[in-house]
């Protein structure tokens, strides 16, 4: 790729040793380093917002890395850095989510919890590995993705972006983003760096809410929510977000035993930690942990933070700890060091990285949006069907399309696209590149199609306690619901009169969506249950498309309706896909990474919870969910029949070969996500029923059966115990094996482990 403006050496300038790429990036570091006065050092640990004053970034406080930019600020930053004594280059990053979040025509795909429903860890990789190009070429080198926070609590704001509740799958798929992203190597010049977060716990919320105190013992994190992380350290992510929140009274931050006990030290890990939005700044003003910015800046220095995301008064803080004795002037050294270690291996100092000259031919590419749609369509997951679909045959069909997110581009992208409000300089992607659900519906030949929105769902006042957090952020507005509207239930119930077949698409808007937007309750807002219950009343088919953030509780009159389609936020080609499944164009291979809860009060609704409770259910309704882990539909049937164990008497060192026969029973070929969990029948400590350790996803003819194979090895079949090693208990276990978590659908082998 061709930069703009990429700037030759000065010929007045010595030639220094760190300038000379033939060294190794060691000896490069340590010559850099010598030369640095503190206050540079202090600099490069801070990552400041480009939209603010570059010049005193850059010039003042010698800035180590920008973020939310353009390439004419990139370009201006870059003519700053030669003006500084030693021209260090900078690392610019951004919250290239699903795509290039925040770049106008740039791909947005599906969510991360919707690429979940695929299961398809190659398929992420290469999603990973298309944004990466799009987002280098425009002067970007670091991505502040993927998530690995695991699912817990369906209130909370974050759930799109998380891979779903199961550690297993979210170490399978955010392993293949690292990859995507980050390709052959960093010297790669489409290869970004990829960040693991939130570090760690973050998802353990109280009541959902977004970054409250995460109540959480040593042992629960080494359990489940270090091994995704554990993982993508040992493959060689580079980078680490530390959450806001805090555990057992510290802040991540300066949480000591999680990044130098644990992450530093017994993982071994080498990379880049980088805080969260001001998580430097919030220790004084929000958490109220430390008195002043320059104990703030000392406890994230000496707990082995390396950059420092926006708290623009770390520079100065820290500068004061050193006059006050608090830090010593080489306190800093490690942290530039490893930040610089990433410059060299970027190759920004011979090569900035500067935005290409021909952006149009990589963003918005045609291979971008074949491979959006790709991954749209196996996002979709069916969850009930009487057999109305799919929607074919020869005669023309009249479809009525209602439901106030039929034809909301902007929210079908989701959190993190443009439109979501965290980038103030892009109100949305261009509509054009869009296809919403109204629009897919309108492109199949023979359907004729009516549309009305049938509701409203929200509208905003501002927060009465004003409208900015204390540290300059935007506090989001106040949701309040929309009465259904009359007027617009009878426009919806015309359009169904003069219809074969209604499809309502209805879910949650972006306002309810993301940081500091957790909600109360599951349930539809606005008047979107009304209009289902209207819609249901007619008696005609009534097929509902959820096309929501999250899992939401749809009310009692969906019982009725003839189909139940959950979308999450698709992205730009969703609406595409959507209408092609309904026309049995394509089948359903969607499978849910995430349970979805009847009730609200039901939470939490994941799979693998801990054994030991009184009973199996709430006095007043079940604990079932009403779509469970790794459930969806196909326009097929499957059976699952003999599964049988290769050995059932098996040591540590040994291998699980399990082996099944799945036959597509139907008329219609399906892609069938075999699963495989886990059951340690008797342990030491209080441990989960069950664990997802291993899928397979096979593909049938309609007749085809086939004999799956999954091996496993006994290592993985591991708890952690009472002092919080993780092991290998002898004693009986089962293999358990079908299309779901769900208990009843399992077929159930045994075996022994002996020492």
């Amino acid at each position: 790729m061709t930069s703009l403006g990429a700037p030759t050496a000065p010929v007045d300038r010595e030639y220094l040793p760190y300038q000379d790429p033939s060294l190794t990036t060691a000896e490069r570091v340590s010559d850099l380093l010598g030369r640095m006065s503190v206050e540079e050092k202090v600099g490069q640990m801070l990552q400041l917002d480009a939209r603010d004053d570059l010049r005193d970034h850059v010039l003042r406080r010698h800035v180590g890395s920008i973020l939310h930019t353009s390439p004419e600020r990139i370009l201006e930053a870059n003519r700053l850095t030669q003006e500084t004594r030693l021209r260090i280059p900078l690392l610019v990053g951004e919250d290239c989510i699903h795509g290039h979040s925040f770049w106008p025509g740039a791909t947005i795909y599906p969510t991360q919890l919707g690429m979940a429903a695929s299961w398809d860890a190659e398929l992420i990789e290469r999603v990973a590995r298309a944004t990466a190009e799009e987002v280098a070429a425009t002067g970007v080198h670091w991505t502040f993705s993927p998530v690995l926070c695991i699912a817990r609590d369906l209130r909370w704001g974050r759930i799109s972006e998380t891979f779903g509740e199961d550690p297993f799958l979210i170490g399978e798929l955010a392993s293949a983003m690292v990859r995507g992203y980050q390709g052959t190597g960093l010297g790669d010049p489409t290869a970004i760096l990829a960040t693991a977060k939130h570090f760690a716990g973050y998802s353990e919320t109280q009541g959902g809410r977004d970054a409250s105190e995460a109540d959480i013992s040593r042992r629960k994190l080494r359990s489940w929510f270090l091994p995704p992380f554990e993982r993508v350290a040992r493959e060689g992510c580079r980078t680490f977000m530390l959450g806001y929140q805090s555990t057992d009274g510290v802040p991540i931050t300066v949480n000591d035993w999680l990044l130098n006990d644990v992450l530093r030290g017994e993982w071994g890990y080498t990379g880049t930690l980088i805080t969260d939005w001001d998580n430097v700044g919030r220790m004084v003003w929000e958490q109220k942990v430390q008195p002043d910015y320059a104990h703030a800046a000392a406890a994230a220095v000496i707990a082995g933070n390396d950059m420092v995301m926006t708290t623009p008064l770390f520079y100065e803080g820290a500068l004061e700890a050193v006059a006050q004795g608090l830090l010593s002037e080489d306190a800093f050294d490690a942290a530039v060091g490893r930040i610089l270690a990433l410059k060299f291996d970027l190759g920004l100092f011979e090569n900035p990285r500067l935005p290409i000259s021909d952006l149009d031919s990589v963003i918005g590419s045609a291979s971008g949006a074949a491979l959006n749609l790709e991954v749209a369509r196996r996002s979709i997951v069916l969850l009930e069907n009487d057999g109305t679909l799919p929607l074919s045959g020869s005669n023309p069909l009249r479809v009525a399309v209602v439901g106030p997110l039929a034809d909301d581009a902007q929210t079908q992208l989701g959190d993190w696209a443009g439109g979501s409000g965290q980038a103030g300089w892009l109100d949305g992607q261009p509509r054009q590149m869009i296809t919403t659900v109204l629009d897919g519906i309108r492109d199949i030949d023979g359907w004729s199609v009516r549309y009305a929105p049938g509701a409203g769902i929200l509208t905003l006042e501002d927060d009465p306690r004003g409208a900015t957090f204390p540290d300059g952020q935007p506090r989001p507005q106040v949701v309040v619901p929309c009465p259904p509207d009359q007027g617009l239930l009878d426009d919806a119930a015309a359009a169904a009169d003069a219809s074969d077949v209604i499809v309502a698409v209805v879910g949650d808007r972006i306002e309810l969506v993301g940081e500091g937007r957790s909600t109360a309750t599951l349930e539809l807002i606005g008047g979107q249950t009304a209009l289902l219950d209207e819609m249901i009343a007619t008696g005609k088919p009534v097929i509902v498309i959820l096309l929501a953030s999250k899992p939401l509780v749809l009310p009692q009159s969906v019982a009725h309706a003839a189909a139940v389609i959950w979308a999450a936020n698709p992205g730009m080609q969703g609406g595409r896909a959507i209408a092609e499944l309904l026309a049995g164009r394509i089948e359903p291979s969607g499978r849910l990474p995430i349970s979805f809860a009847r009730h609200v009060g039901q939470q939490p609704t994941y799979y693998n919870q801990i054994r030991g409770q009184h009973g199996d259910r709430y006095a007043d309704l079940t604990q079932q969910p009403t779509w469970a882990f790794g459930e969806g539909l196909s326009y097929t049937t499957v059976e699952y029949a003999d599964l049988a164990l290769a050995r059932t008497r098996l040591g540590p060192s040994d291998t699980i070969v399990a082996e099944v026969t799945v036959r597509n029973t139907g008329t219609r070929p399906v892609r069938e996500t075999v699963q495989l969990y886990v059951r340690d029948t008797i342990t030491s400590v209080s441990w989960a029923d069950k664990e997802l350790k291993a899928y397979r996803q096979v593909d049938l003819a309609a007749g085809e059966s086939a004999r799956v194979r999954v091996e496993l090895p006994v290592s993985e079949c591991s708890i952690v115990d009472a002092a919080g090693v993780r092991r290998v208990e002898e004693g009986d276990f089962e293999v358990l094996v079908g299309p779901s978590s769900r208990e009843s659908a399992l077929l159930v082998a045994g075996f022994s482990l002996v020492a």
